[in-house]
């Protein structure tokens, strides 16, 4: 099944966490990384912290989302990554976004993300994997909802670091 994985690190080696990213997750059982977006730098949403790099990943997963989402928080735990502050700074976060036709709603996971339609970060790379992807739930393709997103156009600040 076709899934997208937000990218994001704002402390450290940001580009070595997004690397360190695809490489946990090519390693993972179950899991194919295809493709990656640009790297964007964004701004971070949140209390005052340093800027984020942002991409998007499409994999071919064979886990359910709660499986995938396992895969994920492990990537993040092998970057460092310590849960704290909500919206804080992070090494490496790692957010599922789509999961084929998939909607989920549990205490522990949210697919498609809950934040997608209004987060540019997000849908500007992903825009550029799947643009006509319907997003389950809304409706709506991703182009659609880039359109209609708050704020200015992202800069890029280079390629995925796919190892």
């Amino acid at each position: 099944m076709r899934a997208y994985v937000g990218v994001g690190s704002n402390l450290g080696d940001r580009w070595a966490n997004l690397a360190l990213a695809a490489r946990v997750l090519r390693a993972s059982p179950g899991v194919a990384v295809l493709r990656a977006s640009h790297v964007f730098d964004t701004p971070p949403m949140g209390p005052p912290q340093p800027r984020y790099l942002n991409a998007v990943l499409e994999l071919e997963a064979g886990l359910t989302p709660e499986a995938l989402h396992a895969v994920l928080a492990s990537a993040e735990r092998a970057a460092g990554r310590r849960r704290g502050l909500r919206w804080g700074p992070r090494t490496l976060d790692l957010d599922l976004l789509v999961h084929a036709d998939r909607v989920v709603r549990t205490p522990a996971l949210m697919v498609p993300h809950p934040g997608i339609a209004a987060r540019r970060f997000v849908l500007e790379p992903l825009a550029e994997l799947a643009p006509d992807l319907v997003v389950p739930g809304l409706g709506r393709t991703v182009a659609e909802l880039l359109a209609s997103a708050p704020g200015a156009p992202l800069v890029v600040a280079g390629l995925y670091p796919l190892p």
